[in-house]
């Protein structure tokens, strides 16, 4: 067997802490991490790119930002589809050209004047960067509610602002640019010479792209709520008064979880909209189906992991695939059909993992991990 400790000796906590404790798991790791960057790219075609690996990526972002919050937070929220939208309607704003009014007081004649500053379409990493920097201010000042509210009336809370931020998006014109359809289209954008957004960017490029920011911002996360941050999370999330009680500050831990988690679902939302989609409509891309969708990410693939995450949302990308090649491709039943037992299926695991499994996929995998580093001891 592979998988054994024999003979890996650990001489600092430094060590003894490390993300992969076994050099196996190291390696497996890495391999798998170059095939992705340097294999995948020569093979990858339209269907794989906009079917399987850009949702997967998009979807794994925001299950991360999501996670963040109900798994190590233990807050719930269930506005993670407004708060994409609003890393979406950033990425737009600042991917065609932001205006900024500035109020300057009233004229002669009563009417408010403004100074309007105009600033230049930025790059597709700075557009995603700050769409997610805007989703955390909002999510921070959606998250003030935490400070007296949990449970049941934190989630209604949540549900709120997801109605009202769709409901913004979908009436004030400023938000997509006057335009008569009320849907914003992503414009053609580059990176490095190659077009990264826009009908003329090749799978390539996009899936690059995406890989990138979520094997970057995966491993920020996983540091993260390895340290000091993370570990003021899950004491608010285990008892918040006994936290509140050993040093912790409730507003500051609640207030930052609703800040990252809505960063890392603010770049979900942006890359949704810019390079999934290319175009998006507030009602339709981003309704109260995403939050759910979400939802059942972190809840299949396992609360409080960043792996559980990767999981969740593989799952729910290669579902409905799986799905459709199966019964509509290979057995011809109806489209409709399909996605009635996918649902049924979604619906039996949840239960199923919140009854058996509370942690879902991620604590089956590391209790198989467990057995097979004691395999053929019986404890």
């Amino acid at each position: 067997m592979f998988y054994r400790e024999t003979g890996e000796f650990k001489t600092s906590y430094k060590a003894d802490q490390a993300t992969f404790p076994i050099r196996f798991e190291f390696f497996v790791f890495w391999t798998v991490v170059v095939l992705a960057f340097a294999v995948v790219p020569f093979f990858i075609n339209d269907y794989w790119e906009k079917a399987v690996f850009i949702p997967f990526f998009v979807y794994a972002l925001g299950a991360i930002g999501l996670n963040i919050l109900t798994g190590y937070c233990g807050q719930v929220s269930l506005g993670t589809g407004g708060f994409m939208a609003v890393g979406a309607y950033a990425c737009y704003k600042l991917m065609t050209g932001l205006d900024i009014y500035i109020p300057m007081g009233f004229d002669d004649t009563g009417t408010m004047a403004y100074h309007t500053i105009l600033l230049p379409p930025l790059n597709i990493v700075w557009c995603v960067l700050l769409g997610g920097v805007i989703t955390a201010i909002v999510g921070m000042l959606f998250g003030l509610p935490s400070l007296r509210i949990k449970g049941f009336y934190l989630a209604v809370a949540t549900l709120a602002a997801q109605f009202f931020l769709v409901w913004l998006f979908n009436k004030v014109p400023y938000f997509y640019n006057y335009s008569a359809t009320g849907q914003i289209t992503a414009t053609e954008t580059t990176l490095f010479g190659f077009a990264i957004t826009g009908p003329n960017a090749a799978p390539v490029a996009t899936y690059l792209f995406c890989l990138s920011f979520l094997f970057l911002f995966a491993w920020i996360a996983r540091n993260l709520v390895r340290g000091r941050i993370g570990r003021s999370w899950m004491a608010i999330r285990d008892m918040d008064i006994a936290a509140e009680i050993i040093g912790v500050n409730p507003l500051m831990t609640k207030l930052s979880a609703f800040a990252v988690s809505s960063f890392y679902i603010g770049m979900a939302g942006a890359l949704f909209f810019a390079v999934w989609h290319g175009a998006a409509e507030p009602t339709e891309a981003f309704s109260i189906n995403q939050s759910f969708l979400v939802l059942f990410m972190i809840i299949i693939g396992g609360l409080g992991s960043i792996v559980g995450s990767l999981i969740g949302a593989a799952f729910m990308v290669l579902l409905p695939v799986l799905f459709k090649n199966i019964f509509v491709g290979a057995f011809g039943w109806p489209t409709d059909l399909s996605e009635y037992l996918q649902l049924m299926l979604v619906g039996a695991l949840i239960i199923v993992f919140l009854i058996a499994e509370p942690h879902g996929i991620a604590a089956l995998w590391r209790t198989t991990k467990e057995k097979l580093r004691m395999w053929p001891f019986p404890h």
